[in-house]
């Protein structure tokens, strides 16, 4: 059996105009206090040398990274240009951004990485290179060959995980989409990413209701009743330890929170307020049912504050602890 967690991660550049660059340049300065594993970044290396007190160092393979790991930041150079201004989004970003995309999932796909790690893009620039995804999970989730609706986006921190079953769409669309299907294929893709990527031997699901107070018996909507208790039912039959629809107003103080180890919740913000609110510098997104590892900072490009080195780190230094954890998770659950 091949060892996935002796390969080096791999970390995509992001849009080269945000925050990433800086992001990867001081996760690699924090690898020692925070236990980071070798990994390497991809893009173009120029985005990277004006980095404060980042030595590089250009790899022409990834299994050069770790011996370069600890003296410089390993990149694999893909995208000759001069390097990105801060802030100021391009076109050309775009094609960088979305060429690291592409090779890292590759490289994880054949075996020369041992896991991704996505840093932030901007699809509103990459929609105008002919990006034609709701966002990078979708097509991490292709180019690994799994239908987008079995891919699935969980937010993770410390105390708390969060997968929404609905994610970017309008709260108008969701009764077209919130259907008894989609609730047991999410709840059996996050109770299996629970025990392979988590080592969590009996997950424990909360499901946030849709309605306030999960309906109040009907009188607040009835869609706990008609869409959600014969999906829960169904999964119960099945073994699964889940809860009935609870009311999300009181799903996510300290005292519930430890009755679970992940909550379900019907739409976007009902699942990320929550997370963001706790974990907004060290939430990571994961993204469940894949067959290789990856994993993202829950935050965006920053571009208003690109270039002036006070970017939070804590996010990206999550996310590659999160993919060592996963993949370590997967060796002894796979073996």
């Amino acid at each position: 059996m091949a060892d996935w967690n002796a390969k080096p991660f791999a970390v995509s550049c992001g849009d080269p105009a945000g925050v990433g660059p800086e992001i990867i340049g001081k996760s690699w300065k924090q690898r020692a206090e925070a236990g980071l594993k070798p990994f390497f970044t991809i893009g173009n290396i120029a985005d990277f040398e004006n980095l404060a007190d980042v030595p590089v160092q250009k790899i022409d393979q990834p299994a050069q990274a770790s011996a370069v790991f600890g003296t410089a930041l390993p990149v694999f150079h893909i995208h000759e240009a001069a390097a990105a201004v801060p802030g100021e989004a391009t076109l050309d970003g775009a094609q960088c951004s979305l060429h690291a995309l592409e090779i890292a999932c590759g490289l994880a796909r054949s075996g020369d990485a041992g896991a991704v790690i996505t840093a932030p893009v901007s699809k509103t620039q990459l929609y105008q290179v002919g990006f034609r995804y709701p966002g990078q999970t979708e097509f991490v989730s292709e180019r690994c060959g799994i239908a987008r609706e079995n891919a699935v986006m969980m937010l993770a921190g410390p105390s708390l995980r969060v997968v929404p079953m609905t994610v970017h769409i309008a709260l108008k669309d969701l009764p077209a989409h919130f259907t008894e299907a989609l609730i047991i294929a999410r709840a059996r893709v996050a109770e299996k990413a629970l025990v392979r990527n988590f080592g969590i031997v009996n997950p424990r699901i909360a499901i946030a209701g849709l309605n306030p107070h999960a309906g109040e018996n009907g009188n607040l909507g009835d869609e706990e009743q008609k869409i959600m208790q014969p999906a829960i039912d169904k999964l119960r039959q099945e073994g699964m330890d889940i809860t009935d629809p609870l009311p999300a107003d009181t799903m996510f103080h300290a005292e519930a929170r430890i009755r679970y180890d992940v909550a379900l919740c019907p739409y976007h913000d009902q699942a990320l307020v929550p997370l963001k609110t706790l974990h907004f510098f060290d939430g990571v997104n994961i993204t469940l049912g894949l067959p290789i590892v990856r994993t993202s900072p829950d935050h965006g490009t920053a571009f208003d504050i690109a270039g002036k080195n006070i970017a939070d780190p804590r996010s990206m230094i999550a996310a590659i602890q999160m993919a060592a954890t996963a993949v370590a998770n997967r060796q002894i659950h796979d073996s």
